[in-house]
């Protein structure tokens, strides 16, 4: 009889949870040899590489990177200088899903193994769907959900772990490209300061595609060049501070033990009604 071929494949986004997911995942599953993997667009923040190092060193292993063949500047191009959209996440099919699906397929599907592909997606999280395979015999794992692991768990397992968040955290709510168009105006002015370059250079895209006829900005309604101005920024951090307030005067009238340990600025989507995780690349989650 032969030998049944598998592989265990698991994405790194450079966030919370799937570092969290790593860490479980290598602390209550040590059979399981996983591979971990990241997908690297070119258009990361510094500060995720920097985690992704850290959380290697945990993992005791490297961190496979994959890198799409083409950069973002080539698909915008391509997709006539359309800017990506929620609806039109192109930037996610390009530099995402498709170097893992080709890896998938060329390193183990075609040689005839069946791959498990591990998302972490939580325990509180039924709203979201995982990653759709397009093979037969890749197979997603979602073991937060299996194990009822939530938000408040995610988070002692990097502490208890020693890795802790991603420092971008302090003024970010998620991991990926700089220019992700699911950031909120509050979240691109922090940009602004934390990676002065990495704005211009959003900037610069946006230019480029209003120039070939984009209607598309990258945060809704508003230019970047509006959004730069002192008193767009001031209005915006107005109105993050009156949020942030209202958020901290809910908590206290409606106290809840799985939220008390958490800052209410770390929860930037929940401020603006967001479904969290709703911005995040599917295939490794956040």
């Amino acid at each position: 009889m032969s030998e049944k071929k598998e592989v265990h494949v698991l994405g790194l986004s450079g966030g919370r949870d799937s570092a969290a997911l790593a860490i479980y995942m290598r602390d209550n599953y040590p059979d399981i040899q996983l591979q971990y993997f990241f997908t690297d667009t070119g258009s990361e923040l510094p500060e995720v590489h920097t985690y992704l190092h850290k959380l290697s060193g945990y993992l005791g292993q490297e961190v496979k990177q994959l890198n799409p063949d083409h950069d973002f500047d080539h698909w915008l191009r391509r997709y006539n200088h359309f800017l990506p959209s929620a609806q039109t996440r192109w930037c996610t099919r390009q530099l995402k899903l498709k170097p893992f699906e080709e890896w998938v397929r060329s390193e183990y599907l075609e040689k005839g193994y069946t791959v498990y592909s591990y998302v972490a997606i939580r325990g509180d999280e039924d709203y979201r769907e995982g990653y759709a395979a397009t093979d037969p015999n890749l197979k997603v794992v979602l073991p937060f959900r299996d194990d009822d692991i939530d938000k408040a768990g995610v988070i002692d397992i990097l502490d208890s772990s020693g890795v802790g968040l991603p420092d971008y955290y302090r003024w970010r709510s998620r991991s990926g490209c700089t220019f992700c168009f699911f950031q909120q105006k509050i979240e691109w002015v922090r940009l602004m300061r934390e990676h002065p370059e990495a704005f211009e250079h959003a900037k610069s895209l946006e230019k480029n595609a209003a120039d070939h006829g984009c209607p598309f900005t990258w945060t809704q309604g508003e230019p970047l060049t509006d959004l730069e101005k002192p008193e767009r920024i001031q209005a915006i951090e107005d109105d993050f501070a009156k949020r942030v307030e209202r958020e901290k005067k809910l908590r206290e009238r409606y106290p809840n033990p799985l939220l008390e340990d958490l800052d209410p600025e770390l929860e930037i989507d929940e401020l603006y009604g967001v479904d969290e995780g709703a911005g995040a690349c599917i295939v490794c989650h956040k």
